[in-house]
């Protein structure tokens, strides 16, 4: 019962801030959800000021009010960290969906993802790893790969398991921005970079789906170019 009250509580704030935000009275919202941010935390009150502080940044960036909506979103990090929160899918799926409505390259994006990712690094089972969760730097990776921002999707894919979107991405990246000679070297950088970081499963993924579906790529093993013939060579002996 007081779970619910809470719940209806929230709802109504939701409500009030939201006709301020559609009216345009957006310094008004922010500053009040601002108030709300350090009573609710003062309170505790960690699930309602969470489910508070998301709602209120996806509303302020979804009306191009980007410097109030990443300021939410950087609270937001603030309290999954003094709330001890899950490193839970939802949570990271939530983070994702807010770094892909900032704007590219703005300072308050790249603070906020700083923080995410540190925050997601706490508690992450099989990786205990301090670049942060494989599953968040995915999602970032879509998102900066949509943007064309090719070079640091790539970072972000190589610290994901997603061996099969980062080929997809790098098939793209060499035919769009690369030389027809280097289709051998986009893959071998990722490989030995996937490997480097101990991930060999993700590595040959990678590779297999990237020799397969390239089109400057037209035979398959043994390739027409070493080095594929070699990273073939060194992800099969790594496997034994």
């Amino acid at each position: 019962m007081a779970n619910k009250l809470r719940g209806q509580g929230v709802e109504r704030v939701m409500k009030k801030l939201q006709v301020n935000i559609e009216l345009g009275q957006y310094y008004e919202a922010h500053q009040m959800y601002r108030t709300l941010y350090f009573r609710y935390l003062s309170q505790k009150k960690y699930e309602e000021l969470m489910t508070l502080l998301y709602d209120g940044s996806v509303l302020f960036l979804s009306h191009n009010q980007h410097n109030s909506g990443s300021d939410l979103a950087i609270l937001l990090v603030n309290v999954l960290n003094e709330s001890g929160a899950a490193v839970s899918d939802d949570n990271m799926d939530k983070l994702g969906n807010l770094f892909s409505m900032m704007l590219p390259d703005s300072p308050e994006r790249t603070n906020f993802l700083t923080n995410a990712l540190k925050w997601t690094s706490k508690n992450i089972d099989g990786y205990g790893n301090s670049f942060g969760h494989p599953r968040l730097h995915q999602s970032v990776a879509l998102t900066l790969w949509k943007e064309k921002n090719y070079q640091q999707s790539r970072y972000h894919f190589i610290h994901s398991t997603d061996g099969d979107g980062c080929a997809t991405m790098l098939i793209e990246y060499h035919i769009t921005k690369g030389y027809p000679s280097e289709v051998d070297l986009f893959i071998a950088q990722t490989v030995l970079q996937y490997l480097c970081l101990k991930n060999k499963s993700t590595a040959s993924t990678a590779f297999h789906a990237y020799t397969e579906k390239h089109p400057g790529v037209t035979s398959g093993f043994p390739f027409l170019l070493p080095l594929l013939n070699f990273l073939q060579f060194l992800l099969q002996a790594i496997e034994r």
